[in-house]
């Protein structure tokens, strides 16, 4: 499994990356990165009609443990996926 640290994926953010962040609802509402797309985790497997294999998903969750589970999902379904490692617990750039 491909994983960027979250310093990677802050110093990459201006180059318009395509981020799923898999947390429940009420985590999202305590803040979420700029520009990616909340996906609960029990939703991703209903809901990945909506993100297109060729493209490439940085996957997000709290502490990196839950986004490495639906990075190893959507794998096995063909899609390009890179699991954020240390999650929103030690993001350290912007939030929404």
């Amino acid at each position: 499994m491909k994983e960027y640290s979250t310093t990677q994926v802050q110093g990459l953010l201006s180059e318009g990356l395509n981020l799923i962040d898999v947390r429940e609802t009420h985590e999202v509402a305590q803040g979420i990165i700029p520009g990616a797309v909340n996906i609960p985790l029990g939703l991703l497997e209903f809901r990945m009609n909506e993100l297109e294999k060729p493209k490439e998903y940085i996957i997000v969750w709290r502490s990196g443990a839950r986004s490495a589970q639906a990075t190893e999902f959507l794998e096995s379904h063909g899609f390009n996926v890179i699991n954020m490692s240390g999650g929103m617990l030690t993001w350290e750039g912007p939030i929404e």
